[in-house]
């Protein structure tokens, strides 16, 4: 084959990414720590298809939202069915939810999952066209106490990420009927100051006038700070409800603001909605957002259902992780087996897989190629093992184990039988 003919290797999509080595680890920590905290909150884990039936996505999002319209990847499968990638994760739950019957009987679930989601957007920074959530969903509470859950759940996991900088903004978006009556003001608004609109406005105009207050053209402020608030027009009971839920995040000590142009971006929610920001990563601040869908169960065929969730970006949590540099990585390798050449591989092999058996959680290295002591010992330090692991002619006769600390100058070397190795190393596993 000539140079000029020579392969191209295949890159990856634009707006995929990978997720290299030394990054994954932060990636893992966020998710551990994610699970921790939803099983002290007595969440379980759900996991659900990340393609399904357009029509799921059309009937649950909105026909009108941009991620209907715009961002959806879409096709039809070979049995003439159309099929999407899931572009959000609550939709495909309440589907799981309904067609397992998990809330039979008014049974309430509290459930929690992680996975990819997919949006056909313009890539940058903290936004990609393949994203992960991790998202919880509460269904059968109607009373604010499960509005509130999430909000402080969702406070502790940022406490024990360690982010810092991060506010809440809350709103009442009321019930289906107060938000009609509120629709039809709004749209009467815009119509009065048509010469003011730009083209997203307009579209959004007749079909989901409440998008257009979300806005972020600097052109639209004025006619966006002037219009009427949705907060006039709650109905009483979604009233009661969003101060119940202030009155219990003030009792708990968590901050927050009201913002009365927090509408959010899907036509499911009702009452409460909530969105976590961080001025940390750009335009891209919004790191969990979500609020309360009571009528999204019955909507999908279900019966009906009260339901509450959120989702966050765990792409924008790294991101804020790494540029504000919060955590430091952790040694990977615990030990590397240092092995002399005239030693068998066999021998080798079986304290190796003697030293698993006894310390599941060690993270050990074993050398597979006979080269010198000190081709070994480079290799430690390339990997920054903690400790080497050294077995030689006179160790295979003897059937002890040098132990050489490569971080600790004080521990040194020790040679040592196997129940005072696994003694010291079950410190470090």
């Amino acid at each position: 084959m000539s140079k000029n003919n020579k392969k191209q290797p295949v890159s990856r999509l634009k707006g995929m990414y990978d997720v290299l080595p030394e990054e994954v680890w932060m990636w893992q920590q966020v998710e551990d720590i994610c699970k921790q905290v939803f099983h002290s909150y007595f969440f379980t884990e759900i996991r659900f298809p990340v393609m399904e039936e357009t029509q799921l996505f059309h009937a649950a999002i909105g026909e009108a939202t941009d991620v209907v319209e715009k961002e959806m990847f879409s096709f039809v499968s070979r049995a003439d069915i159309p099929i999407s990638l899931r572009p959000e994760g609550t939709a495909g739950c309440v589907r799981a939810v309904i067609q397992n019957n998990l809330c039979n009987r008014g049974m309430t679930q509290k459930l929690w999952y992680k996975g990819p989601m997919f949006r056909y957007e313009q890539p940058q920074k903290g936004r990609n066209r393949q994203f992960t959530q991790i998202g919880a969903e509460i269904f059968n509470i109607e009373n604010p106490q499960a509005d509130a859950e999430l909000i402080l759940m969702s406070a502790r996991l940022w406490q024990r990420l360690g982010l810092p900088n991060i506010r809440l903004e809350i709103n009442s978006l009321g019930t289906t009927q107060a938000r009609l009556v509120y629709r039809e003001v709004l749209i009467k608004h815009f119509k009065s100051q048509l010469e003011l609109l730009d083209e997203d406005a307009l579209r959004r105009l007749e079909t989901n006038p409440l998008r257009i207050l979300d806005s972020k053209n600097p052109k639209m402020q004025d006619i966006i700070k002037n219009a009427p608030v949705l907060s006039d027009y709650l109905d009483d009971e979604s009233k009661q409800h969003f101060q119940q839920l202030r009155d219990i995040l003030d009792e708990c000590g968590i901050e927050y603001s009201v913002n009365p142009k927090l509408v959010r971006g899907l036509d499911y929610y009702s009452k409460t909605v909530f969105e976590w920001i961080t001025d940390d990563l750009g335009s891209q601040g919004t790191i969990c957002a979500g609020g309360r869908y009571d009528s999204l169960v019955e909507m999908q065929g279900g019966k009906p259902t009260t339901a509450v969730g959120f989702a966050m970006g765990v792409d924008r949590i790294v991101e804020l992780i790494k540029d504000l540099k919060l955590w430091q990585q952790k040694p990977l390798l615990d030990a590397y087996l240092v092995a002399d050449k005239v030693v068998e591989m066999k021998y080798i092999n079986k304290i190796a897989e003697k030293i698993r058996t006894n310390l599941p959680n060690l993270r050990m290295v074993v050398n597979q190629t006979p080269t010198s002591f000190k081709a070994q010992f480079k290799k430690c330090d390339k990997l920054s093992a903690q400790f080497a692991i050294i077995i030689g002619e006179n160790e295979q006769k003897s059937g002890l184990i040098t132990l050489k600390a490569l971080k600790d100058a004080e521990f040194g070397q020790k040679e040592l039988d196997f129940k005072q190795f696994l003694e010291i190393m079950n410190q470090f596993s």
